[in-house]
């Protein structure tokens, strides 16, 4: 594996070496084998960051530049380097495929298992996300005038701009008739694309309620059901306030919200996967996360969106 050696892909092996995931794959594998379990990983930049030093660090020889010889891997600079290492670390032989639609990328990875799982081409799939910081995230976000100076406040009244970080995380998703009987449903999933803006969303958030509605009606469920929602809440001024009026505009006031992005930062590409299994830990141990540093209610956001941990 060493040629696919980049800061990227050690998070993502640290993360299949948690939690039992290593044995989780390995039982999928021996249960399905290997060639019917996918690996759909959602990320944002992959390993480009290890890109951005090949380049800073290019070598002038007789033929021109070239990247250095730590860093001439071709495997590692490309979008799929994360998805082709994560297949070939843990041995399946299902597709790979490689999501990436920024933020919402580690989010997706579970309507893209569900399909292929529905469709009899595989019967499990490894979801998951992993993303690292590097200097187009950086310098992108800084020159986007997003990044708050200070501790971000999401759906706070004084909110600023967000806080960055780093994660990785994965999931099994396998057939319901044939897993085991402990697993969690997945019950719906809603994808859309309001087509608004390159990096706004539309102002009534029509995107967002396409998505959440496609996924209530997949799920067979009625708004009033769901008691917890983990958003977006990114702390930026025109995210939170978009977000909570499509969350308003779905939901009764009864419905705790709320977003962790103050726990971990912004994880880009790896959100989605870390906040599912935020959700799911708020399920096994009957507490709704609230919004850390967040104090100041802003009008604009409806009753749905908490602040205090239930």
């Amino acid at each position: 594996l060493q040629g696919w050696d980049c800061r990227n892909n050690r998070l993502a092996w640290l993360a299949l070496q948690q939690d039992g995931m290593a044995e989780a794959v390995q039982a999928a594998a021996q249960r399905y084998g290997a060639e019917r379990v996918a690996v759909i990983i959602g990320t944002s930049t992959s390993s480009i960051g290890a890109s951005e030093e090949a380049y800073t660090r290019l070598v002038e020889d007789a033929d021109g530049a070239r990247f250095p010889d730590d860093l001439d891997r071709p495997i590692v600079h490309t979008p799929h380097s994360l998805g082709d290492f994560v297949q070939h670390a843990t041995g399946l032989r299902g597709p790979s495929v490689t999501v990436a639609t920024a933020c919402s990328s580690s989010a997706k990875v579970f309507a893209q298992a569900a399909r292929l799982i529905d469709a009899g081409v595989v019967d499990a799939a490894l979801v998951g996300g992993v993303d690292t910081l590097c200097g187009s995230v950086l310098f992108g976000f800084n020159s986007l005038q997003v990044v708050a100076p200070e501790l971000c406040q999401p759906f706070d009244a004084r909110r600023v701009g967000l806080s960055l970080g780093e994660a990785g995380g994965f999931a099994m998703l396998e057939r319901t008739a044939a897993a085991p009987d402990a697993t969690l449903w997945l019950y719906g999933y809603g994808e859309s694309s309001d087509a608004h803006h390159m990096s706004a969303p539309h102002p009534q958030g029509l995107g967002a309620q396409l998505a959440m509605r496609g996924a209530l009606e997949r799920a067979g469920l009625e708004p009033a059901a769901v008691g917890y929602l983990n958003l977006h809440g990114t702390a930026t001024p025109a995210n939170d306030s978009v977000e909570a009026a499509a969350v308003a505009a779905i939901f009764p006031a009864t419905l705790h919200a709320s977003s962790t992005k103050a726990w971990t930062g912004h994880t880009l590409g790896a959100a989605g996967i870390v906040e599912s299994v935020i959700a799911l830990l708020a399920l096994r141990d009957g507490v709704l996360p609230g919004t850390l540093n967040s104090e100041v209610p802003d009008p604009a956001c409806g009753p749905q969106i908490r602040f205090d941990n239930a």
